[in-house]
């Protein structure tokens, strides 16, 4: 049986994490005071734990102005994507465990295009 690494649960929610390429995986998410933690629904077992500390950052996704239900958790292990209903709530509660400067707006489409595209011309 997975453990918890959290002492105290401060949120809890359904979620999909994207960690597969082909679907997604439903499941629970719990915020607490030690950790970010995603439990599938079909085999409790297959679970992702992100401790505060390994977290580098945020991003959630904002489109013309309102925030999506897509939030990335960016760690020292690698990137982490999941969505849900309640995500402003999941960045609140982020925020208040890693501070304002490591929950970000992820970057639009067109910003990742011209990224791309400039680094392209100062290789030239």
């Amino acid at each position: 049986m997975a453990q918890s690494l959290n002492t105290n649960v401060e949120f809890a929610s359904t979620a999909i994490s994207y960690l597969s390429s082909i679907s997604g995986n439903y499941g629970k998410i719990l915020m607490g005071d030690k950790a970010f933690e995603f439990f599938n629904d079909r085999n409790v077992e297959d679970y992702i734990q992100i401790p505060w500390e390994e977290v580098k950052y945020v991003e959630g996704q904002v489109f013309f102005g309102k925030l999506g239900r897509q939030f990335i958790f960016q760690t020292t292990a690698g990137r982490f994507r999941f969505s849900s209903k309640e995500a402003g709530k999941v960045l609140k509660i982020a925020r208040e465990h890693l501070g304002n400067d490591k929950v970000v707006k992820a970057p639009t489409f067109w910003a990742n295009v011209t990224r791309r595209f400039r680094k392209k011309q100062k290789k030239s």
